[in-house]
């Protein structure tokens, strides 16, 4: 990604975000592409090559708290209410009435929030590993991730708890090593084990355990993640999940309207089969109850990271669908 696409915007919340830029040639649509944790907007290279070729316009941020965009650390900057209108203040400034939004993980969370507040600026919605995240105004997060085992079988969201607790950024930045071994595991055994159980993923950072890499990520590929994560710190990326644990988000979503909760757009989901966390299930549930668009879905042999592992059977997939939305 070519380090002169990049812009700089300051929202109207006052926060100044960097995002990948390229203008549509003709009538093709724009994409925009939202990273999740932890993330960078380098993470969706291989949909900017990809896409770039065939003439799509791209918008592709440094999520807030990260990277080149501004790193506020009080949990109530990041929102879904907000994100979604800096997300909004972009597309107005780069002329953009509609665009696809891409989301993965937390980016997905965004994607849906900016659907549910601002749906005439949504064309279509294509999600990785992470479906539509339903409005969840007044359930606590122990109702929510008592659900999700439930549903699950076993612990999901525990590392949560660690990730809102006092220090858990110092630790993180200390230990990075340890930390990257479990959100890029070599095994996807490794996060339903040190990840989901409460507790298991501080204790794994604190005895600061490792594993290999996977198979695709080089350790060039790491030492760029480290560079941005490390140059910025923790605390600001962290908030994602205190927004969760605190409630914030649960009361920011009783200001959506009710009619807005339920999606009239176009949805793509790529069910990620070997992600211990964010599971298939989970997504086939959120879009059965609140997808009221034409769904396709498409499972990959893959953990949380598709459009890093399975780049060129999801840009293949993502295209045959774009295909058919202009059918």
């Amino acid at each position: 990604m070519d380090a002169s696409a990049y812009k700089k915007l300051t929202t109207s919340r006052r926060y100044t975000y960097s995002y990948y830029r390229k203008v549509a040639e003709g009538s093709k649509p724009t994409l925009v592409f939202l990273h999740g944790f932890p993330s960078i907007s380098y993470d969706w290279v291989h949909q900017v090559t990809f896409f770039q070729a065939r003439g799509y316009g791209l918008i592709v941020l440094d999520m807030l708290g990260y990277a080149g965009t501004d790193k506020p650390t009080d949990p109530s900057a990041y929102v879904g209410s907000g994100l979604a209108k800096d997300v909004v203040d972009i597309l107005d400034a780069e002329n953009v009435t509609k665009a696809i939004v891409v989301g993965h993980d937390w980016g997905s969370g965004v994607a849906s929030r900016l659907v549910n507040f601002y749906p005439d600026r949504v064309a279509a919605l294509a999600f990785v590993a992470l479906a539509y995240l339903q409005p969840t105004p007044g359930v606590d997060f122990a109702t929510f991730a008592a659900a999700a085992k439930q549903l699950a079988g076993y612990e999901l969201f525990g590392y949560w708890t660690f990730f809102s607790s006092e220090g858990a950024d110092k630790l993180i930045e200390s230990r990075f090593d340890s930390f990257f071994s479990v959100f890029f595991p070599s095994e996807p055994s490794l996060t339903r084990e040190h990840l989901g159980p409460f507790g298991a993923y501080e204790a794994w950072i604190k005895s600061d355990r490792r594993s290999p890499l996977p198979g695709y990520m080089t350790e060039a590929d790491k030492q760029r993640r480290r560079e941005v994560l490390l140059e910025g710190g923790f605390a600001a990326p962290l908030c994602y999940y205190k927004v969760m644990t605190q409630g914030l988000e649960a009361a920011d979503s009783k200001n959506i309207p009710k009619e807005s909760a339920e999606v009239k757009q176009p949805v793509f989901f790529a069910a990620c089969k070997k992600d211990t966390i964010c599971l298939p299930a989970l997504g086939y549930t959120s879009i059965a109850a609140s997808v009221r668009g034409p769904v396709t879905t498409q499972e990959f042999d893959a953990d949380h990271w598709a459009m890093l592992s399975h780049a060129e059977e999801l840009n293949d997939a993502l295209l045959g669908w774009l295909n058919g939305l202009s059918d």
